[in-house]
């Protein structure tokens, strides 16, 4: 067993899954400022700390997903953050992408850039702790979308940061997400994914991605959320297998959802009702932000004297996931 199929088999076993905790400076920023704490680089760090100290964590959670600042910054009690991870028996991974921007010739669409200096990024990263990465590609169905020029260009993005991962010693985590924003249908969003799919494993194959030490992080097949018909959760189950079954070759060790602005049950529910499919290849566990820290945050709202409360209920949402595993 190579050293990065074991990585990205502790990513996905034992009933764990993997949270992200990564969001931008911009975006953290924004999530503190709705529930009434001040932006600051301190407030973020605090908010980080809350959540990696939970009690019991990692009896859930096998890895969580930082931001560049996070990873650079220290707990109370000294300890970088991925070396405190290291401790509680946790694998730190790192964002590595630097966001999505509009992609030329295509209105309404965006490509994920960070390609430039990534091997250099890398080599840091991995020195300071890092054991897997991230990179997200986004992709929005809507009048004439998506194009192919914008799946191609995404494919072909994640396919150079998943090979440039491995050369440096890190497990890739592979995340093309189908935005669940408008009003398509289940069946619309299928399609779509099953094709970003097997365009996205076309890419790999090309660059020689060692597929068995990658995780694949999709999104569920779910209708537009602003759908008049939304399914039933063994509709989005069966409707997220079979995209799978046609594009993602059984080499794969695992499958890590992303939550996509689900409701935190709703996810849960949807992860459920996946794990009573029979004759699956590969492990399918979750790899949630909102779904996990969401309640969490909302309970805190700045307040030392919430953060035993905010602790149990991300206690809650993650022991709730690895139940419905």
């Amino acid at each position: 067993m190579s050293v990065l199929n074991k990585i990205a088999r502790t990513l996905v076993s034992n009933r764990r899954g993997i949270l992200a905790a990564d969001e931008s400076i911009g975006t953290m920023s924004s999530r503190l400022e709705k529930v009434g704490v001040e932006a600051t680089a301190e407030n973020r760090r605090l908010y980080r700390e809350l959540i990696v100290t939970t009690p019991q964590l990692a009896e859930s959670i096998s890895g969580i997903i930082l931001a560049d600042e996070t990873f650079h910054q220290k707990l109370s009690n000294g300890r970088t953050f991925p070396e405190y991870l290291g401790d509680i028996g946790i694998l730190a991974g790192i964002k590595v992408d630097t966001g999505a921007k509009p992609l030329a010739g295509a209105p309404g669409e965006k490509v994920t850039e960070g390609l430039d200096g990534l091997r250099e990024r890398i080599e840091e990263y991995v020195r300071l702790g890092a054991t897997f990465a991230k990179w997200r590609a986004v992709i929005d169905i809507g009048d004439g979308r998506p194009t192919d020029r914008a799946v191609r260009a995404n494919a072909h993005a994640l396919a150079r940061y998943a090979g440039l991962c491995q050369e440096g010693g890190l497990v890739p985590i592979v995340e093309p997400e189908v935005l669940m924003d408008g009003s398509h249908s289940l069946a619309k969003c299928q399609e779509v994914t099953t094709s970003v799919l097997e365009t996205v494993f076309a890419e790999l194959d090309l660059m020689e991605v060692q597929l068995d030490g990658i995780v694949l992080k999709p999104n569920m097949v779910v209708a537009g959320a602003e759908s008049t018909e939304q399914p039933s959760v063994e509709d989005v189950a069966n409707a997220t297998v079979e995209s799978l079954r046609a594009a993602v070759p059984a080499s794969v060790p695992g499958i890590a959802f992303l939550s996509g602005g689900q409701r935190p049950e709703v996810a849960t529910q949807n992860l459920a009702a996946m794990q009573k499919l029979e004759s699956l290849p590969w492990e399918l566990t979750y790899s949630f932000g909102r779904a996990l820290v969401g309640p969490a945050l909302e309970t805190w709202r700045g307040d030392n004297g919430n953060e035993a409360a905010a602790q149990q209920a991300l206690s809650e949402r993650a022991v709730a996931n690895a139940s419905a595993r």
